[in-house]
């Protein structure tokens, strides 16, 4: 990987980082803000590709499947049991 790559990286977890932190809601700036904050510097390109399309979804959506926990889609089930453990992290004081 050259240094070119992880710039772009970089650029991409900035940019993704502020559309997590600007949803519209303020509850679904925190869900979606706080865990791109605890989660986006440990993601490879692959997964920031997964969270950019994540990011595509509907709030009332990934509230359901983050919070409420019904079902998510296939594409989208790793990210949200991630988020799941987020969640659960800050409830118990973790992070």
């Amino acid at each position: 990987m050259s240094a070119t790559d992880t710039r772009d990286d970089e650029l991409i977890r900035r940019q993704l980082r502020f559309r997590s932190w600007h949803r519209g809601t303020r509850e679904s700036d925190l869900l979606i803000g706080s865990f791109a904050d605890a989660a986006l510097d440990g993601f490879d390109s692959a997964q920031l590709d997964a969270y950019a399309a994540f990011l595509r979804e509907d709030d009332p959506d990934i509230w359901d499947w983050v919070v409420r926990e019904l079902e998510a889609p296939a594409a989208h089930a790793v990210l949200v049991g991630l988020m799941r453990a987020h969640v659960a992290a800050r409830q118990a004081g973790g992070a």
